[in-house]
């Protein structure tokens, strides 16, 4: 039996982010998917360590930094020293970036109808389940977390 899984799951990850950039695009909104998914973590939790970020995103910290160098530079996010931990920087959003989440939240509505067109819920259940199953074998066994 041959498995597709790796393969299939890249080719849908590459061709999802070119899809939601040309979304975002349409739309105003000027980051990519990849440093939406930064965004996307600080709105679930803002003022977070560039450490925890990284885990979140599961990003290394060089490339987290640069991601967050052009999105800083961009108006997205403020760094400020944290107030516990003068060696630890926490990463907010800025007020102009939270006015951008109701549009990126449409977008990625709009993906999730696309991913979806034509599946049950219960499709959905068995197939998030897998994914997540998939995503909990691979952080067992990531050397490369956060690095």
């Amino acid at each position: 039996m041959r498995v597709e899984g790796g393969f299939l799951v890249s080719k849908v990850h590459q061709l999802s982010g070119r899809v939601f950039n040309r979304l975002l695009r349409e739309r105003g909104i000027e980051f990519n998917s990849a440093q939406g998914r930064i965004l996307f973590a600080l709105w679930k939790q803002d003022g977070v360590s560039i450490s925890d970020l990284a885990g979140e995103t599961l990003l290394s910290k060089s490339t987290l930094t640069s991601m967050l160098d052009r999105l800083e530079e961009a108006g997205h996010v403020r760094r400020e020293p944290s107030p516990g931990d003068r060696r630890a920087t926490l990463i907010f959003l800025t007020e102009r970036n939270r006015l951008l989440k109701d549009n990126y939240d449409r977008v990625s509505e709009e993906m999730a109808d696309l991913y979806y067109e034509g599946f049950t819920a219960d499709e959905i259940a068995v197939f998030e389940d897998a994914l997540r199953r998939i995503l909990e074998n691979l952080l067992r066994h990531n050397s490369y977390h956060a690095q």
